[in-house]
C-alpha cells in the first residue's frame, strides 16, 4: 500500500562500478548526432561550440517530471520550447539508466534497437511505484498531463503487496484495498485500529470529496480560477471552500483521537514514504486524499510497461513532437540572464552559447540550483528571497530552510531464481516503530520490475531496486565530499568502502527477508548509490529529498511559489508549492504552465481531461 498515487496533492528514487545512477558519458550520448533508440523522443546533445543566439518562446533547465509536464503543456499550445538537461538521460530524479551484463553503464542514445535494449538491465533512478495512471477518469495529475499532451505509456497493473512490519516479522502478502485493509488492521491491531480507522474515514472522506472533484491542472493563481475551477466543478469547488480552513492545518494524530499504536505507526510510514515527513507534520488534506483513495473500486498498483524510462519518455515525446520544440541532453546551464528586470534567456555552462526566452524561463532544478543560476545583485528582490530560504550556508543547522533526508539505494541484477516465484513484485520492511519513522535504515522499499514487466532485464534475469526511504542523513556523509568527483579516490578509500556498505546492510536484509538468496556476490551487477550519488549525478544540494516544511511551522517557512520576485522566471518540481511526489510533481509543472498560458488556452487543454 505504500506510495499510492494521493493523486491530487502528492503520490513515492550509474556508475562508477560500485557507484549507482547513470555517471557523465563520454560516450556517445555526448556527442551531437548520436542515434535516439528506436520508438524514443528525439533528444539532442549539447553543441560543441558556441553558436549564434537561438531564441524560443520558453526554456525549461531541466526534464524531470515537472519540468517536462510544464514543457508538454506550453508545447502543445503551440509556444516553442526548449528543454536542457545537464544529464544524458532525460528524467531527472526519475531517469532510468541502463547496465550491461558485465556491469558497464550503457546510455540510451548508444542503444539503437530493441533486440539491443532487451539485453540489459533497466534501472530505476528514482520512483518505483505508481497508482491512480491506468484509469482514464482518475484524478491523479500525472494522468492529466499525459491525456492533455496526448502522449501516454501502456500500464501494467497488479494488486499484490507485501510488508514486513515489527508486528509481522514474517511478512504478509495481499492485494490492497479497504477491506483487505481492514483485516491488516484486525490481525496487527485489534478491533482498537477497526474502530479508529473507521471513526478517522468517516471524519475525513469528505474533506477529500472536493478535492478529488477538482483536476489541480485546472487551478492557477489569478482570477482565471474562477472559470478554469469554479464555472466547472462549481459543487467540488464550494466543498473545498468548506473545508478551507482546514487545508493548512497538520494530521494530528492525538486531536483525531486515534488510540491505536498499530494504526498510529501505521499512517506515519505512509505519510513518511508519501512526503518525506512523518503524519503529524503532514497536512490533513493529504492524509484525508489518501484515506478516500483506500477505498477506491478495483484498486490496483499501476507500471509503466517499459519502466520509469517510459514514464519520461512519454512526457518527452509531449515536447519533441512539436514543431520548434526540442530537448536537449549533456546541456548545462550556468547562468539565467536578467535584464532590465526580466529573465530573458541562459547561459549554457560549456559553451557559452545563449538561448534567449520571448516569454518564460522555468527552473525545474533544486531550490538551490534556481537561486544559484541567477548571479547575486542582478535583482533585489529575488537576492531578499534567497537569502531568506538560504541563509548564509544553507544548511539547516545555521537556519536555512529545512530538507527532507536522502536515500540509500541497491541497484541489483540477479539470476531469476534467487527471486521466489510467489514473491510479491513490491515489498516494505519496517525494523521497529520505537526508533522513529525516519530513523537511519529504520524503513526500506523493494521493488523487482521485471516481476511486471520481464523486459526490464535480459533473458533469465530480475531487475531489483531497494532503498531507504528518505532517512539517510546527508551530514554523515560530509566528510566523504572530497570523493564526490574522484571515482579512483572513492575506489581507495577504505573508510568511505566501509561506511558505504555498513549504511546498504538495511537494505540487504529488506531484500532477503522475501529473497534470501540475494546476497552480496551472488549478483550479476551489484551497485550503491548514497547522498553523495543524489548531490553528485541529480544535482541536488546535499543530496535532498526536497523541502521538510511541516505545515504551521514554528518558523512560518512556506514552499515557494511557481512564480519568482523576477519577472519571466519561473520554477517548478519538489521544492515547490506542490511539494514532494509523483502526482505533486507533475501538479507543480501543470500550475507553472498555468501561470504562463492564457485561461482560453488553458481551458483548451483541461478540456482533454477525463475526469468526471
Amino acid at each position: 500500500m505504500v506510495r499510492r498515487s494521493l493523486p491530487l496533492l502528492l503520490a513515492l528514487r550509474l556508475p562508477d562500478a560500485a557507484e549507482s545512477f547513470a555517471p557523465p558519458s563520454t560516450s556517445s550520448a555526448g556527442r551531437a548526432g548520436a542515434p535516439p533508440p528506436r520508438g524514443a523522443p528525439s533528444l539532442r546533445a549539447a553543441a560543441s561550440a558556441a553558436a549564434e543566439e537561438e531564441v524560443v518562446d520558453c526554456v525549461v533547465i531541466g526534464s524531470g517530471i515537472g519540468g517536462l509536464s510544464c514543457a508538454g503543456l506550453l508545447a502543445a499550445t503551440g509556444r516553442t520550447v526548449k528543454v536542457l538537461e545537464k544529464h544524458y538521460e532525460v528524467g531527472g530524479c526519475a531517469h532510468e539508466f541502463y547496465v550491461d551484463l558485465n556491469g558497464r553503464t550503457v546510455p540510451s542514445a548508444a542503444i539503437d534497437d530493441k533486440e539491443k535494449r532487451e539485453d540489459l538491465f533497466h534501472f530505476e533512478a528514482g520512483p518505483s511505484l505508481y497508482s491512480g495512471l491506468s484509469d482514464d477518469r482518475s484524478p491523479n495529475p500525472l494522468k492529466h498531463v499525459y491525456q492533455m499532451i496526448e502522449e501516454e505509456p501502456e500500464w501494467i497493473t497488479y494488486d499484490q503487496w507485501g510488508a514486513f512490519l515489527p508486528e509481522a516479522p514474517d511478512g504478509y502478502q495481499m492485494s490492497i484495498g479497504a477491506e483487505n485493509f481492514v483485516k491488516i488492521l484486525e490481525t496487527y491491531g485489534g478491533r482498537e485500529a477497526v474502530d479508529d480507522w473507521e471513526m478517522l474515514a468517516k471524519s475525513l472522506r469528505p474533506m477529500a470529496g472536493g478535492i478529488k472533484g477538482i483536476p489541480h491542472a485546472a487551478i492557477r493563481s489569478d482570477p482565471g480560477i474562477l472559470l478554469t475551477v469554479a464555472a466547472k466543478y462549481p459543487l467540488s469547488f464550494f466543498n473545498v471552500l468548506r473545508y478551507a480552513p482546514a487545508f493548512a492545518e497538520s494530521f494530528d494524530l492525538d486531536e483525531l483521537g486515534l488510540k491505536s499504536d498499530f494504526l498510529r505507526n501505521y499512517l506515519d510510514m505512509l505519510a513518511f514514504l508519501l512526503q518525506g515527513l512523518p503524519a503529524d507534520r503532514t497536512l490533513k488534506v493529504v492524509m484525508a486524499y489518501m484515506i478516500e483513495d483506500f477505498f477506491r473500486e478495483d484498486a490496483v498498483m499501476d507500471f509503466p510497461k517499459g519502466g520509469s524510462g517510459e514514464l519520461m519518455g512519454a512526457l518527452a515525446r509531449g515536447v519533441t513532437k512539436r514543431e520548434g520544440c526540442s530537448v536537449e541532453v549533456s546541456t548545462a546551464v550556468d547562468e539565467v540572464i536578467v535584464e532590465d528586470g526580466k529573465a530573458v534567456g541562459v547561459k549554457l555552462a560549456k559553451s557559452g552559447r545563449v538561448i534567449r526566452a520571448r516569454e518564460a524561463v522555468i527552473s525545474n532544478a533544486d531550490l538551490t540550483n534556481t537561486y544559484n543560476f541567477v548571479p547575486e545583485g542582478a535583482h533585489e528582490g529575488f537576492d531578499e528571497e534567497r537569502g531568506r530560504y538560504l541563509g548564509v550556508t544553507n544548511d539547516p543547522t545555521d537556519g536555512s530552510v529545512p530538507y527532507c533526508k536522502s536515500f540509500m539505494h541497491l541497484h541489483l541484477g540477479v539470476k531469476a531464481e534467487l527471486i521466489p516465484e510467489d514473491a510479491p513484485p513490491q515489498w516494505t520492511v519496517v525494523q521497529d516503530w520505537s526508533k522513529g519513522i525516519d530513523a537511519i535504515g529504520n524503513v526500506v522499499v523493494v521493488s523487482v520490475g521485471s516481476k511486471l514487466d520481464p523486459s526490464l532485464a535480459p533473458p533469465g534475469y530480475h531487475v531489483v531496486h531497494a532503498y531507504t526511504a528518505g532517512n539517510e542523513p546527508y551530514e554523515d556523509w560530509e566528510k566523504f565530499e572530497h570523493l564526490l568527483d574522484d571515482a579512483a579516490a572513492r575506489d581507495k578509500d577504505e573508510e568511505y568502502k566501509t561506511f558505504k556498505d555498513e549504511r546498504a546492510k538495511p537494505i540487504w536484509d529488506a531484500i532477503q527477508k522475501r529473497a534470501p538468496e540475494v546476497v552480496s556476490g551472488a549478483c550479476q551487477v551489484e551497485l550503491v548509490a548514497t547522498p553523495l550519488t543524489h548531490a553528485r549525478f541529480l544535482s541536488r544540494h546535499r543530496g535532498n529529498y526536497g523541502l521538510a516544511i511541516a505545515p504551521g511551522n514554528e518558523e512560518g517557512w512556506k514552499f515557494p511559489e511557481v512564480t519568482t520576485p523576477i519577472e519571466g522566471y519561473y520554477r517548478c518540481g519538489d521544492s515547490t508549492t506542490s511539494g514532494i511526489g509523483v502526482p505533486a510533481t507533475a501538479s507543480s509543472g501543470a500550475m507553472c504552465a498555468n501561470t504562463i498560458m492564457s485561461v482560453w488556452e488553458q481551458l483548451a487543454l483541461n478540456s482533454k481531461i477525463k475526469m468526471p
